[in-house]
């Protein structure tokens, strides 16, 4: 598939619970158009992070059924999208299932798209990821943290 766009994320928790955040890049493919987010958190985990970063990214299309690239060096999203778990997950009412709060915004702005994934190895040079990795350590370390307020409300 040729992609639209791609969309780079990566998470990041300082203590895991801790400090947490996202970055996001985004590039549209054949153009110089590229746009970063991030966004820190004051209590949550990596892995919510690394997901709520690809979520940000799908969130962020204006126009519905974009072909769309995600990379990311998180096997626990890659794989349970690529894998399928989610759907087994979602089939299941996602009983006892960790995040299934953000699995759920995922899906809903998953399936307004074509999106492929990728898995790449975290902090091996690649400069997208690596330029994730640096929002989402600046977005964890900011002054102001947003309160993930799902994870802090339910995780005791």
């Amino acid at each position: 598939m040729n992609h639209d766009v791609h969309i780079y994320t990566d998470g990041a928790a300082k203590g895991n619970p801790g400090r947490g955040g996202y970055g996001v890049v985004m590039e549209l493919v054949g153009t110089p158009h590229k746009k970063e987010f991030y966004e820190g958190f004051r209590h949550t985990t990596n892995n919510r992070m690394e997901l709520l970063a690809v979520i940000v990214g799908l969130e962020k299309l204006k126009n519905p059924n974009m072909k769309v690239l995600v990379v990311s060096d998180s096997k626990y999203v890659v794989d349970s999208v690529v894998k399928k778990w989610v759907l087994g997950w979602e089939k299941k009412g996602f009983t006892d299932r960790k995040n299934a709060d953000l699995w759920k915004r995922f899906l809903v702005v998953y399936r307004k798209h074509h999106v492929d994934f990728k898995w790449i190895k975290g902090h091996n040079n690649h400069p997208q990821n690596e330029r994730c990795d640096e929002l989402a350590v600046m977005a964890c370390m900011q002054k102001e943290l947003s309160v993930d307020s799902f994870y802090e409300n339910t995780s005791g």
